[in-house]
């Protein structure tokens, strides 16, 4: 990652990546901000990705995603890239009728060593359900391919799948370094409180192989 890019991902761990659950209107996601000192920047009940269980496969070249398939929940779905708002808190994708899971652009891209983010939605307000919906349903094994700019997919393995309370948020089990190319698809569930959800459902993935 460029040096921007690196300063903007640790800003984004620091903020603890709460993502909007689809009952705000485009533009109003409900992430944190820098300099949050809830115990949500702090601790987490999710395992350090460095002991999920997943065999390790070699980081390939930056590659800009560009499609998320998961075979097991049915989806597939185009990517968008998100970026932080004015606010400084992380972008998610807008509320629609066609709804898209999109890529947080500083983090690394699928593939390459670290933890690569995509965000997406449960609900999408008075649109329905979210490209995310089933995202708790996967379990241990399932296959996550993303699709990359230049021809190749990545394959990932999940290795984990957390629902976690918002106000515990996993920052550094998400956002912490690791020594191989990772995966973390995130997004709202657990009960509903007003318009939104108490919690989020986190996946941890790791590289199985890539594609031509």
């Amino acid at each position: 990652m460029t040096s921007f890019s690196r300063r903007a991902f640790v800003t984004a761990a620091m903020a603890a990546l709460l993502v909007g659950c689809g009952g705000h209107p485009a533009g109003s996601p409900t992430t944190a901000r820098p300099g949050d000192t809830s115990p949500a920047s702090r601790t987490g009940s999710a395992p350090p990705a460095s002991r999920l269980d997943t065999k390790p496969a070699h980081a390939l070249g930056r590659s800009v995603p560009v499609g998320l398939r998961i075979p097991a929940i049915g989806v597939d779905t185009p990517l968008m890239r998100l970026g932080l708002a004015p606010d400084g808190s992380v972008q998610v994708p807008p509320i629609a009728a066609h709804d898209r899971a999109g890529w947080y652009r500083h983090s690394p891209t699928p593939g390459q060593k670290g933890p690569s983010v995509i965000l997406g939605h449960v609900t999408v307000g008075a649109y329905g359900d979210g490209v995310f919906r089933h995202l708790a349903r996967l379990r241990h094994g399932d296959r996550i391919v993303v699709r990359l700019e230049n021809g190749r997919s990545a394959v990932f393995v999940v290795s984990s799948v957390r629902t976690v309370a918002k106000a515990d948020f996993p920052t550094d089990a998400v956002y912490g370094d690791v020594d191989r190319p990772e995966l973390r698809l995130i997004t709202c569930g657990g009960l509903r409180s007003g318009s939104g959800y108490l919690d989020n459902v986190i996946v941890f993935a790791a590289l199985s192989s890539a594609g031509p």
